[in-house]
């Protein structure tokens, strides 16, 4: 089984325009609806997490090898052996977002930093293809 890899950036078009999309909501919100300046500029603030990824362009990412799950976001890295895994878990949660979590043969749940998750669909098949169990769940409140 040949491996599969996964690799982002904080750097690319989806958060950009996002950035942008929001600082132009808020300047016209206070432009032409004369919103308050110390309520724009707190929710501008709000966009440094984001603005911080843009400039950082931290790398995050996840490789299925032979011999287990391995991920990296920023500084983070983690990796799980194979034959330590019961099943993964794919939560999809109110923002769409997909939460994975590598479930334990001891029953803890190893959650993958978000930004090193792939595309849910892409990454169930790769785990499916290596006889790894992958349960789905839509829409949950708690997990």
């Amino acid at each position: 089984m040949t491996p599969y890899a996964f690799e982002t950036s904080g750097r690319n078009r989806k958060t950009l325009i996002a950035l942008l999309g929001v600082w132009a909501a808020i300047i016209a919100a206070v432009v032409f609806i004369d919103a308050s300046r110390w309520l724009a500029g707190l929710i501008g603030l709000c966009t440094a997490p984001a603005l911080y990824d843009l400039i950082a362009a931290r790398r995050a990412g996840v490789r299925l090898a032979s011999d287990g799950l391995h991920w990296f976001a920023g500084k983070r890295t983690g990796q799980i052996t194979w034959d330590k895994i019961s099943h993964m878990r794919l939560d999809t949660r109110l923002d769409f977002s997909v939460r994975a979590s590598a479930v334990l043969v001891t029953g803890r749940k190893v959650r993958l930093p978000l930004e090193s998750t792939p595309d849910a669909e892409t990454f169930e098949q790769e785990l499916t293809a290596r006889g790894i169990k992958v349960k789905r769940h839509h829409f949950s409140l708690v997990g």
